[in-house]
């Protein structure tokens, strides 16, 4: 896969920080999320999309097979059921990056 800026360890990311760490535009995101069931963006209680890392890491692939693998929307979306769709994957990295905001909680309750 082609290189891209490393994602910073967080638990939410604004659409600004995806377009740094993925390279794309914020209306490839929008027109992606129209496309791909497997990005879905939270949104905050300002309507701002707020990105979760299973989501970039999903942007990526989609990324790598429409721009490397130069597959085309649909086929793009098929070769992502084929493989497991990235949103079945990231049941379980949700999962983590909760388990992980809890012990992050902890540990500053513990530094206090």
């Amino acid at each position: 896969m082609a290189s891209q800026a490393p994602i910073p360890d967080k638990l939410y990311y604004r659409i600004k920080e995806v377009t740094e760490i993925t390279g794309l535009a914020a209306y490839v995101l929008r027109f992606w999320e129209s496309e791909f069931s497997a990005i879905r963006p939270r949104r905050s209680e300002s309507g701002q999309r707020l990105y979760r890392r299973s989501d970039i890491e999903a942007i990526l692939e989609i990324k790598y097979l429409l721009y490397e693998k130069k597959f085309t929307i649909e086929g793009a979306r098929k070769q992502l059921k084929k493989q497991g769709s990235p949103r079945s994957r990231n049941a379980r990295d949700s999962l983590l990056e909760q388990i992980r905001a809890e012990l992050r909680s902890i540990r500053n309750m513990l530094d206090e």
